[in-house]
C-alpha cells in the first residue's frame, strides 16, 4: 500500500496521504511533509519531542499536527524522520517524533514550507482505508 502522493498545485504543493488507520495516516502525513523539506535518510533519531494537540475535528487536527512540526522545524531548527502517533481522534492527538538539529552541508533543504493550509483539506475513510489531502504553502 502506498503511503502518500504529491499533487500539482499552483505555487503550492499538495499531499495525498493514505493509512490503514488514523495513527498511520497521521504518521504518513508527517513523513510526506518532511520528505518535501529534506532527505529523510540523512536525518538521525537523536532528539525526541512529544506533541499533544487538544480535541478538534480530524481536518483541523491534521493541519495543526503538521503546523506544529513546521513550528519545531522553524523555531528549533529541527528535522524529523521518525513519527509515532500514540493516539489520535476527535479527542486529540498524542505523538512522539524523533530527529536532529539541521546541519548545513549534511541536510539538504529541498523546499521551504511556509504553512500548512486549510485549503481543500480532507480527512476521510474510503473503502476501509483512511485518506487525507493537505495543501502546503511554499
Amino acid at each position: 500500500m502506498k503511503r502518500f502522493d504529491f499533487l500539482d498545485h499552483t505555487a503550492d504543493i499538495g499531499l495525498v496521504v493514505y493509512g490503514e488507520d488514523l495513527k498511520r495516516l497521521f504518521e504518513n502525513a508527517a513523513e510526506a511533509f518532511f520528505t518535501v523539506i529534506t532527505d529523510l535518510e540523512k536525518v538521525r533519531k537523536r532528539i525526541e519531542r512529544k506533541i499533544e494537540i487538544g480535541r478538534e475535528s480530524l481536518e483541523r487536527l491534521m493541519v495543526d499536527w503538521l503546523n506544529e512540526l513546521l513550528y519545531l522545524h522553524e523555531v528549533e531548527d529541527l528535522l524529523f524522520s521518525h513519527f509515532e502517533v500514540e493516539s489520535v481522534g476527535e479527542d486529540g492527538l498524542k505523538a512522539r517524533v524523533k530527529g536532529e538539529p539541521f546541519e548545513e552541508g549534511r541536510h539538504p533543504i529541498k523546499t521551504g514550507v511556509k504553512a500548512v493550509t486549510y485549503h481543500q483539506i480532507q480527512v476521510k475513510q474510503e473503502n476501509g482505508l483512511w485518506r487525507a489531502q493537505v495543501i502546503l504553502d511554499l
